[in-house]
């Protein structure tokens, strides 16, 4: 038993978190600056901290993650790290060049009072900052929030700094995808494509955290959305923001700025969600869904209908980023699934509106004592088939003997999430394949001789 200490008692906790499900603000803040090219991220703190949010990165992606640091002494964590950053600056883009810093804070900047904003302008005033080059900066204390309020708020940042005003809008459409795996990012631009839909996506982490193995090292490597798209950004015809906590805002300063018409869409993850974004995309740009498409969804509802019997009445506990649960537990309800146990670290109000309608029978909590021990806990009390989650679900999977499939961030102990998307119904394809397989994986592991089947 590797967690012996979680007990089946449940009792309310005000103050304290015990293995939380979510890790922090600047995680996020770092990842979406990795999808703009030629960014180099910089965290205003101590080493530490920058040490932890890119070997967070770097472990779920396998990718090498560059970043700067105000490396914060005794001194600069009293008197403030305003001639720390300034240096940065200076020696970041003296020395690698970049187009973009992206500057995120830390709980020790964030304390001390840093103000980011006015170190920035300092920075150009005393031209530090070369013609052409730019600083995009979120506000990231991880005492708050967590690493989904980090990404959300650099990508509001990026929708507030790079797009221009513009009378005219053209006929192509903005995509904020969320946190999503780059796999994901890539078969979302497929489906633009195959649907002739032109289109901005950002941040796109696709070539960028899954970039190929060529023998040659590229410090900002080729992908990633490039200024001239997020300048052009401003004159989209309409903005689907994926993820109403990675994406709404953003869109919503889009439309404050440069008065693009937006709408918050959930992550294409699944049956419903994809079918609501691929006919929303339709009516705004008049492209109609290809039969390529139709084909993918009749594949999708094919698999579902043949291995009915082995997903029917399966209670599942569930964990991860609000983004992702909400458009999971639709889709495994449409699948005749019962998700009974769900908790995100990751505060906000909407997450509960929606599991109620979902879900209303079911356990469900976010914000700080969301955490997985309390996910435990309802487990104890009521077992379930299966546990959908990141790498850190394992130890209870394990204790417990339950089916796990692997989903999320992070995921420290499996490769392939970069690679294979979830997203769209090739997505969801995949997504029923991996949880069969856990399942019968288990009937196998647990038949008698005489009821173990070659044809299942």
């Amino acid at each position: 038993m590797l967690l012996r200490h979680t007990i089946d008692e449940v009792k309310e906790r005000k103050a304290l978190t015990i293995n939380p499900a979510k890790t922090c603000q600047p995680v996020g803040a770092m990842y979406a600056s990795l999808g703009l090219h030629g960014c180099l991220p910089h965290s205003h703190g101590s080493q530490g901290c920058c040490s932890y949010h890119r070997s967070a990165l770097t472990r779920h992606y396998k990718e090498p993650v560059m970043s700067g640091t105000s490396s914060f002494t005794e001194g600069s964590s009293v008197f403030g790290g305003q001639s720390n950053l300034i240096q940065a600056f200076n020696n970041m883009f003296t020395v690698y060049d970049p187009d973009i810093i992206a500057v995120h804070t830390t709980c020790l900047s964030e304390t001390i009072g840093d103000d980011v904003s006015q170190i920035a302008q300092k920075a150009i005033d005393d031209g530090k900052v070369p013609e052409g080059k730019y600083i995009v900066q979120a506000s990231t204390p991880s005492y708050v929030g967590s690493h989904v309020t980090g990404f959300a708020n650099m990508c509001t940042s990026i929708a507030k700094t790079f797009p221009e005003v513009s009378e005219d809008k053209l006929n192509f459409v903005n995509i904020l995808p969320g946190w999503v795996e780059p796999s994901d990012m890539k078969e979302l631009k497929r489906i633009m494509g195959i649907m002739h839909v032109p289109f901005v996506m950002f941040p796109d982490t696709s070539g960028v955290m899954d970039a190929p193995q060529t023998g040659k090292h590229n410090f900002f490597p080729k992908g990633g959305t490039k200024i001239p798209d997020l300048k052009r950004a401003g004159s989209a015809a309409y903005t689907f923001a994926l993820g109403k906590f990675c994406s709404e805002d953003a869109g919503l300063a889009l439309k404050k700025k440069c008065d693009v018409e937006f709408e918050t869409f959930d992550i294409p993850l699944g049956l419903k969600a994809t079918d609501r974004f691929l006919m929303k995309l339709s009516e705004v740009t008049g492209c109609p869904v290809p039969e390529e498409l139709e084909d993918e969804r009749g594949q999708l509802v094919d698999m579902i209908t043949d291995m009915e019997q082995y997903l029917y009445g399966k209670k599942i506990a569930m964990y991860g980023d609000p983004d992702n649960l909400i458009p999971l537990t639709e889709f495994l309800v449409d699948i005749g699934m019962k998700p009974v146990h769900i908790v995100t670290g990751t505060p906000g109000k909407y997450f509960t509106e929606k599991m109620a309608s979902l879900v209303p029978d079911a356990n469900f909590k976010n914000g700080p004592q969301a955490d997985m021990y309390l996910m435990h806990q309802w487990i104890k009390n009521e077992p379930v088939d299966l546990l959908i989650g990141n790498s850190y679900g394992k130890y209870i999977a394990k204790d417990e003997n339950i089916p796990f499939v692997r989903m999320g961030f992070p995921i420290y102990d499996r490769v392939g999430h970069s690679y294979f998307p979830l997203v769209g119904y090739r997505g969801a394809l995949r997504l029923v394949e991996k949880i069969l397989s856990v399942i019968m994986d288990k009937i196998d592991a647990e038949s008698t001789e005489e009821k173990f089947e070659l044809v299942m």
